[in-house]
């Protein structure tokens, strides 16, 4: 069996990209916050199973906006798995993140897509089914 085991993006902020991961994955901690050789700084987020490496932009590099999604080549969005998706929303409403549409209900999951402060899109899903044909079942 394979699955991501981590995701690696730059970002123009790491505190405020760790405020929302945790805010979305509340069992995400800090695994490592460190500075590379070459200056920048670097965290590792996750829990027992899979992170998210998330990098500074190098010194002496310019941050620029990021791609705009669904248009231009690059990730469109990353999606974790929660329990609760409802009391995710609410969280992420509740500390101000901005919903890209409202929550999706299809037969087996429940999906709601948030931006962070930066303007990257997540996505969270919540199954309601332990079945793998159930689960992803396209509506």
């Amino acid at each position: 069996m394979s699955q991501l085991e981590h995701a690696n993006i730059t970002v123009p902020d790491i505190d405020a990209a760790v405020r929302f991961i945790q805010l979305m994955a509340p069992d995400h901690i800090v695994r490592q916050d460190a500075m590379s050789d070459m200056g920048y700084r670097w965290v590792h987020i996750g829990n027992d199973h899979s992170y998210i490496a998330l990098q500074a932009v190098h010194p002496g590099k310019e941050a620029s906006e990021p791609h705009e999604t669904y248009k231009n080549y690059g990730v469109n969005h990353l999606c974790f798995k929660v329990d609760d998706a409802r009391g995710t929303e609410k969280r992420l409403l509740d500390a101000g993140y901005r919903q890209n549409g409202p929550l999706i209900e299809d037969s087996h999951r429940l999906r709601l897509y948030f931006y962070d402060d930066m303007g990257l899109e997540w996505e969270m899903v919540e199954y309601l089914s332990n079945n793998p044909q159930e689960m992803h079942k396209y509506e």
